[in-house]
């Protein structure tokens, strides 16, 4: 990924700290910017940006400066802090909530939920976004994306229940491949013990999940929050009515379900009829 710019306060302060340390490394070695640049592959104008938190220097720039300025790991150290700042607000905000849950209930009716998506998968969802993202955009949306499945392997582990729409298990988003290997990812996570992986059937005539998606997170302190996303639009909600509504709702979606075990003879059927 390519230095980007940043986009709200909290990854500018980041990378603001990121800046000074770097700063600090380089004139402790009696460098100047252009010397460092020239050093590391940059111009003096990238590197002046990545000082001043203008924008988010990539793996390779932190690599080579730490090696240059014999930083003992100082500044390559810091490439996770960097990295989150590159994400959207509006993920970093998601995922501070998912690293906080003790379960986590999600109904999905248009794609696969993004803690399932496999990177061909996610990347295909982005690149079909219209108007189009620029590349650079994209790649940072997918890695976010996929960063947000780190919880998926916390420790203690959260519970997860998922509700898949069946046409979101067949619509072949980037190509049969790209499909085959989501249905294989299905498979693989829904055998994990605290999993459970549902399939809502086209052919139910009794569906409470027709308002759309929406997923419920219990935090540790004993509170739930929902989160909703939708075109435009992504919202938290946390009024106790709102949740109550919620959290009925959800329940008879997965009542109304197939079963986990059935789902995941689904998922394999379906799996053996993907080229």
């Amino acid at each position: 990924m390519s230095d980007g710019l940043v986009d709200d306060e909290e990854s500018a302060a980041v990378l603001r700290m990121v800046g000074r340390v770097i700063k600090t490394c380089r004139e402790r070695k009696g460098l100047k910017q252009a010397e460092l640049g020239a050093a590391i592959g940059y111009s003096d104008e990238q590197v002046s940006s990545v000082e001043r938190g203008r924008r988010a220097p990539s793996a390779k720039f932190l690599e080579e400066a730490d090696r240059v300025l014999d930083a003992g790991g100082l500044i390559d150290g810091l490439r996770k802090d960097v990295e989150h700042a590159r994400y959207p607000k509006k993920v970093r905000d998601l995922a501070k909530l998912e690293a906080e849950a003790v379960e986590l209930c999600a109904y999905a009716n248009s794609v696969v939920h993004g803690l399932l998506q496999t990177p061909e998968y996610a990347r295909a969802i982005y690149g079909l976004r219209r108007p189009p993202f620029a590349e650079e955009e994209m790649e940072r949306f997918v890695a976010a994306r996929l960063a947000r499945q780190e919880v998926l392997d916390r420790q203690p582990a959260p519970v997860f229940s998922f509700v898949q729409e069946e046409v979101t298990l067949r619509r072949p988003v980037g190509g049969r491949m790209v499909m085959r290997k989501q249905l294989e990812r299905l498979l693989e996570i829904g055998q994990r013990r605290n999993v459970e992986i549902q399939v809502m059937p086209t052919d139910r005539e009794d569906h409470a999940g027709l308002d759309g998606s929406l997923t419920l997170l219990r935090l540790v302190e004993g509170d739930t929050v929902a989160h909703n996303e939708v075109q435009l639009t992504s919202r938290l909600i946390s009024l106790p009515r709102e949740i109550q509504v919620l959290e009925v709702r959800y329940g008879i979606i997965r009542a109304q379900a197939l079963t986990p075990r059935e789902s995941l003879t689904f998922i394999e059927k379906l799996l053996g009829g993907t080229p």
